[in-house]
Order: C-alpha cells, then structure tokens, then sequence
C-alpha cells in the first residue's frame, strides 16, 4: 500500500468564479475560497505528478502550486474548459527534457488534433508542445508501475466523459448520468469528488440534490463537490447544508489518498 495527495487545483465552472462582468454577492466574495478556477486535480505520488485536465487555468494553477515536475495529463472530455490550457506543458518539457504523456480516448485525440492542430502538424514549429499521445478507453490502464486508473464513463448530456478510481479515490466531473455498471466501479471508494453545479435542475450537470443522491449510494468516508458556479452561493453558505461527510471542494485543498 502507498499513498498520495491530490490537490483540488480547480473547483470552477466553465465560466470560474468570478465570473467576467458579475456583480453577484458570490462573485464578490472576499473568500479565496470563493475563487474558483476551471476543475482539475492533481495526482501526486512520492515519484510523479498527473493532472487531471488542462483547462484555460492551467498555467495559473502551476503557478499557483509551485509544480515543478509533471508527467502526464488525462483528460476526461473534449470542452475546452477541460482541454484548452494543453500549449502551456511546454516549460515542462523545457525543464524536464521530455515529452507530456497525454492519456485521451480516440473523440479527445480527435480533438486535440483539431484544435492544437500546430502540435500534431508535420513540419512542426519550433517551440511547439512536446506530447506522447496514449489512448484510452474504458480498460483501466497504468501511469506508472504501481498506480492504475480505471476510467468511469458518465455523460456530460449526450457527450461521454470519463471520471476515474485510483486506489480508495474516485474524481467525476462533468456528470448527468451514469449507469448501474459504472456506478459499481465506484463503489467501496473513501474518497469521492462529485460535481454539483447549483441547486437548480440542469441539462448536463449534477445538481446538488442529484450528487447527493449518488454520494448516498455510493456512501464514503468523505465527498467533495465540485465544479461550483456562482449560482450555488458561498462555501460557507453551501456548506450548512451539506451532511457531516460532505464538502464543498476549494482550489489548492489537498487529500490523501492511497493505493
């Protein structure tokens, strides 16, 4: 058994919070906890780190953690608040002198390559993202000798996105529904990420009562919501009506997991 940390390095919606011309109370919230940027984690063992997508943040959120080694990215879905920060792997390829593993299913592959066309191009540009492209599907794959992934498939609407187990923890994002069959992959896990957009019915994304229904089923030692807009209120306010094992997810909050 070993064990890692993952660090919530963002817990935003598409938009973030604040969002761009808001004069909304949350928006204007003087809480760093108030501050979200686009969802992503970090999984960090005593050898690598692996982020779990590059949305528009990205850089920002390095930054922000003071990453200084990265191996790999896996990305969950193809919406650019997940993929768009790809073109900044390039200071790790720089300083660490290899390629950025990216783990993407064949619609995630399809595009990147639409819209990083540069780095995929034949004549490549000096300068451009260094990746090595692993594809995925719904096997559980390995990203180092001792750290398996097994993906989770959920849809975001009608678009598949995958979330992932590793070891006793379990990160989702972008859920509408998920079927009974990987409903079970998720089973047994201790720690569960889960996104709850706001209170209100939405098309695509959890609302807190559905999360808390699937968390109820799922039933761990401690969940955290993510993927929070600004329409859900403030973390504090959200977080008083939460039950005793739940939580409301915050950029640069770190969990320990083991596998």
């Amino acid at each position: 058994m070993q064990n890692g940390i993952v660090t919530i390095l963002g817990s935003g919606t598409s938009q973030g919070v604040p969002v761009i011309a808001c004069d909304c109370n949350v928006c204007q919230s003087n809480s760093t906890k108030d501050n979200r940027t686009r969802s992503s984690i970090m999984i960090s063992t005593k050898d690598e780190n692996y982020v779990i997508d590059s949305g528009p943040d990205f850089r920002q959120q390095m930054l922000r953690e003071k990453v200084k080694s990265l191996k790999g990215i896996i990305f969950t879905h193809e919406h650019k608040d997940h993929v768009a920060g790809l073109d900044d792997v390039r200071g790790f390829n720089y300083r660490e002198k290899r390629k950025m593993e990216v783990y993407v299913t064949a619609q995630v592959e399809e595009a990147l390559r639409r819209e990083f066309h540069y780095v995929f191009a034949e004549n490549r540009y000096p300068g451009i993202p260094k990746i090595e492209v692993k594809q995925i599907n719904l096997d559980p794959f390995h990203l180092d000798e001792n750290l398996t992934l097994i993906p989770i498939q959920v849809f975001h609407s009608l678009l598949p996105v995958l979330g992932f187990r590793f070891g006793d923890f379990t990160y989702i994002t972008d859920a509408k529904t998920i079927s009974e069959q990987e409903i079970n992959k998720v089973k047994g896990t201790k720690t569960l990420i889960i996104n709850a957009l706001h209170r209100n019915s939405h098309v695509s994304h959890f609302n807190l009562e559905e999360a808390l229904r699937f968390i109820q089923e799922i039933n761990p030692e401690k969940a955290y919501l993510t993927h929070i807009s600004h329409l859900f209120g403030k973390q504090e306010e959200i977080e008083k009506e939460l039950p005793k094992n739940v939580f409301v997810a915050y950029d640069g909050l770190k969990l320990p997991f083991s596998f």
